[in-house]
């Protein structure tokens, strides 16, 4: 079996993906990348007692980086168009996540998108998100639809660690595109020093 990053944030569908990864049997690393201030502790804390549950149901250890993303979020949302800053985020948080992969010698990327669920999650916004990165993306819950996750969520034990209060990204534009192209978003990224933020970023880097 492969190992891979696996992007973790406090919601529903990640810790879902990951289950499904385990239970394949990959070897999997987490990334959690941090936004405060955009949001709260409690993502962090969410995706920490996700992991504990995990890692006690698949008897696998499960590391967990944290990467600060709140300097990252400030940059672009500085400097660059604010409609597409969710195709921006997240393409700062894949070429984060390689770096982990390079470091820990993984051979995939993992997220728990579904398609369509929200705007980054749009083909055209996922395509140009994942061009940043060079390492294969596994998508574990491509297809499902909401109360498919939270069905699964809810038989492993992760939906009630999910659902608990917290404060959302408050990074995320008033009209994010739903459609880009990746000519326009290159343009944006020249308006940033992408491998100074990425290297900044990553050189902050935590292991729980």
């Amino acid at each position: 079996m492969a190992r891979g990053v696996m992007l973790m944030s406090g919601g529903i569908d990640s810790p879902v993906a990951l289950h499904y990864l385990l239970r394949q049997g990959h070897e999997v690393v987490g990334v959690h990348m941090d936004n405060r201030p955009f949001t709260d502790d409690s993502p962090l804390a969410k995706v920490v007692d996700h992991l504990a549950m995990l890692r006690e149901r698949y008897a696998q250890p499960i590391p967990l980086y944290v990467l600060p993303h709140g300097p990252t979020q400030i940059a672009l949302m500085r400097n660059t168009d604010r409609h597409v800053g969710c195709v921006l985020c997240r393409r700062f948080m894949w070429r984060s996540a390689e770096r982990i992969a390079e470091r820990e010698g993984a051979s995939f990327l993992a997220t728990g998108e579904a398609l369509g669920q929200v705007a980054s999650q749009t083909l055209s916004n996922m395509r140009n998100a994942t061009a940043s990165v060079r390492l294969p993306i596994v998508r574990p819950l491509i297809g499902f639809d909401k109360q498919e996750i939270e069905a699964v969520a809810k038989s492993i034990g992760t939906y009630e660690i999910s659902t608990r209060p917290g404060l959302c990204c408050q990074a995320v534009p008033d009209r994010p595109a739903t459609r880009t192209h990746l000519v326009q978003i290159l343009q944006e990224e020249e308006r940033v020093d992408v491998e100074r933020i990425i290297d900044d970023c990553v050189r902050q880097a935590t292991i729980l």
